[in-house]
């Protein structure tokens, strides 16, 4: 008996003393957003000190921890900075006001800083050590090695330090976002006034310096075969410029030299109803615009002066509480590095992904294979390149292909799809591509793709007024012997071949007539001018979707009040919306089963006597990042595969359902709801890589049995589980 089975199983109805939702204070029934997302990159910083993780795999989650919480600071903490300084007081949906989540997020972030850095210093960097991978400070280094690291200073970063100083004549600098500092104060010999100066580290420049070994012994290497192993000595660059500062300032009395790394706000997303100019012109406007957004960030070494703290604070409008003292290094994205080093022996096994089966086969037709039946794909496990972007290749090579439309959010670099439609259209097909220009972070090379697809003739549209364009559809349609035929791809994740390797996700191709109907619909609707919202198969937000997935909730309800099984599962990127949320417990209380599969923040309370006893919720947090959205209502049928089953772009938040074009499209394949059902039994079952939500709002790792089997999906969890059976031939 599955997971699902054994959990739809489980007796419910309607228990004894349900609250009423009304007589409660919104704390008693909501996390906060932005403290439940940075519960979640305390999950992502567990990794790092996951013993059982391979070395260089737990330093790349330091970056990855680093990378996420300058994103949150970025967007959320500047826009409660902005609704502080609007003046009205406003409170969040769990009832905090602007200055409370402030406080309680800096509360939180100074503890996981603390912990970052007790992981590095005393658990990875000694581990590094053993490992042969020693990172030294300049005071470490061997004569030897400091002459070589001095020379390759003078040679490579001598010649493109700017050092800029400030006084009368010369204002404070323009301090860019994320960028890596050193502040010095100095003076003139003899004299008693301090001046300051600042030196940005250029991006451009490797975050390590590897030097000679010197005369330092090799190091044993843990695990390593045959005892010791050479060891590899690198100079943080940081370290390399504080050692040869004084080149920079000759015949001057340095007093104190302090790193520093500055974040600032990304930018408010204007509402774009009020927009009049181009949308093209104003992103790019926009762009212009973030560089001098406010700071909102100060990281700094341990113990800077006072003098040194109010060089930067007062310039750059920070308070005391928006400055952060680092034991270790301000910026571990740089960690990076030293994780790509070509140590296998300190990382996971490449994982290949595998053709899916029914694509195998090259001299088959893909259009015939898809007309056979709906194709389910499942990646990273099953290759993109092998499906989605052979789909596109292939259309725009095919000379019976008659037009091509395709949504992009975010993609890759050198993307092939752009590459695909610029080919498809100039050999005369038809071609559309609806590119969301304010997909964030993405916006200047969307701008870019924009560009470059309309001079080479697609016709290119930015979407709808006021609606962000979220949807994962291509449409391809082709002519056959008994007319045109269309193809879709709908899918969980973005055209992006280098994601595709990195977050799992969900995709179905299809001809089936009535969801193609309705892309097609869709496509006049991103392009053109249309008010159709009468979808026969997808759900379309802002349309069709809330009050639909609102009816599959309620219909669960219903059948537990009736006596029946009612049974939800929902695999979600996050959960926040607040009416879906109130009829989730609506549904827990009528006796509804409800798991609910969330990788990142969840406002909802599982587990709260008399409102979410029969809600749980697990976060699953592994080596790739779950980005899949699969819904599964039982619809009162005794088989989970007879319920009602989807996957889509959309998670259950306000956006999504209100501000947003997202798709969500019902998945009626057999084989694919197999597929399905086997993804989320897994994801249950998992206790290598799943926590579970605490009413408390804490998350508690699962940890394994001893006893329990060592090829299950207990003790090998989500990712080994899916990437074992991918290989050998049964995907999910």
């Amino acid at each position: 008996m599955s997971t699902l089975e054994r959990h739809i199983g489980e007796s419910g109805g309607l228990k004894p003393g349900a609250v009423d939702l009304a007589s409660l204070h919104p704390r008693e029934w909501l996390f906060n957003r932005d403290i439940s997302w940075l519960r979640f990159n305390r999950r992502v910083l567990a990794q790092a000190a996951d013993e059982r993780l391979p070395l260089l795999e737990r330093v790349k989650f330091l970056g990855i921890f680093t990378s996420n919480l300058d994103e949150f600071f970025m967007k959320r903490v500047a826009l409660l900075r902005s609704r502080e300084a609007a003046g009205p007081e406003v409170t969040s949906p769990d009832g905090m006001t602007v200055q409370d989540q402030l406080r309680a997020i800096r509360r939180e972030v100074r503890d996981m800083l603390q912990e970052q850095d007790r992981i590095y210093l005393e658990k990875i960097q000694p581990a590094l050590r053993d490992a042969g991978i020693c990172l030294l400070r300049y005071n470490e280094l061997t004569v030897e090695q400091q002459l070589f690291a001095d020379e390759w200073f003078r040679v490579h970063v001598f010649p493109v330090l700017t050092p800029l100083a400030v006084d009368a004549a010369r204002p404070f600098p323009f301090i860019s976002n994320l960028s890596n500092n050193l502040g010095v104060i100095l003076s003139e010999p003899g004299s008693d006034e301090r001046k300051f100066a600042r030196l940005k580290m250029p991006p451009f420049l490797p975050g390590f310096v590897r030097v000679p070994p010197g005369e330092q012994p090799a190091r044993s290497g843990r695990g390593a075969p045959g005892g010791d192993v050479p060891a590899d000595f690198f100079i943080s660059m940081q370290d390399l410029i504080h050692g040869n500062i004084h080149t920079l300032f000759p015949g001057m009395q340095l007093h104190e030299v302090f790193p520093f790394r500055l974040t600032r706000g990304a930018g408010i997303e204007r509402d774009d109803a009020d927009e009049t100019e181009d949308v093209l012109e104003s992103v790019e406007e926009d762009l212009k615009l973030r560089r001098f957004a406010e700071a909102v960030r100060l990281a700094v070494s341990p113990r800077p002066s006072d003098e040194a703290l109010a060089l930067l604070m007062k310039p750059l409008k920070l308070d005391e509480e928006d400055v952060y003292e680092r034991a270790g290094p301000l910026d571990y994205t740089s960690m990076f590095m030293i994780a790509d080093l070509p140590r296998p022996d300190l990382k996971e096994k490449p994982f290949v992904a595998v053709t899916p089966p029914r694509l195998a086969d090259e001299s088959r037709d893909i259009f015939s294979i898809i007309r056979e039946r709906d194709v389910f794909l499942h990646h990273p496990y099953e290759s993109f390149g092998a499906s989605v972007e052979k789909f596109i290749a292939v259309a725009a090579r095919d000379p019976d292909v008659l037009a091509i439309k395709q949504t992009i959010y975010r993609t890759s670099r050198d993307s092939p799809f752009v590459k695909s439609l610029i080919r498809a259209s100039e050999e005369g097909k038809s071609v559309s591509c609806l590119v969301e220009l304010r997909a964030r972070f993405d916006e200047e090379r969307n701008v870019r793709f924009a560009h470059q697809l309309e001079k080479a003739g697609v016709h290119v549209s930015y979407g709808v007024v006021g609606l962000k364009t979220h949807c994962k559809c291509s449409l391809v349609v082709r002519r056959e012997a008994d007319g045109p035929r269309c193809y879709v791809h709908l899918g969980t994740g973005n055209y992006n071949p280098t994601t595709a390797q990195m977050y799992t996700d969900c995709g179905i191709l299809t001809c089936d007539p009535l969801i193609t109907e309705d892309v097609v619909h869709l496509f006049n609707c991103l392009t053109g001018f249309s008010q159709f919202q009468e979808y026969q198969r997808l759900l379309v937000a802002p349309f069709t979707m809330r009050q639909r997935f609102t009816r599959l909730i309620e219909r669960e309800r219903d059948i537990a009040r009736a006596g029946g099984r009612g049974r939800i599962i929902a695999k979600l990127n996050s959960l926040e919306d607040l009416k879906i949320t109130r009829k989730l417990y609506e549904a827990s209380q009528a006796g509804v089963r409800i798991v609910l599969i969330v990788r990142g923040f969840c406002c909802l309370k599982p587990g709260v006597p008399g409102l979410s006893d029969n809600i749980r919720v697990i976060s699953v947090v592994g080596r790739f990042l779950e980005h899949s959205r699969i819904y599964y209502f039982g619809a009162g049928k005794e088989n989970p595969l007879d319920g009602d089953w989807f996957i889509g772009s959309a998670d259950w938040m306000y956006r999504n359902l209100n501000d947003r074009i997202e798709v969500v499209v019902p998945i009626g394949d057999p084989e694919a709801r197999r597929r399905l059902k086997r993804i989320l039994d897994v994801m249950q079952a998992d206790r290598r890589n799943a926590w579970d939500l605490m009413s408390d709002g804490t998350y508690v790792q699962r940890m394994c049995d001893p006893d329990v089997p060592a090829n299950s999906p207990e003790a090998l969890g989500t990712f080994e589980t899916l990437a074992r059976e991918a290989r050998a031939g049964r995907s999910s």
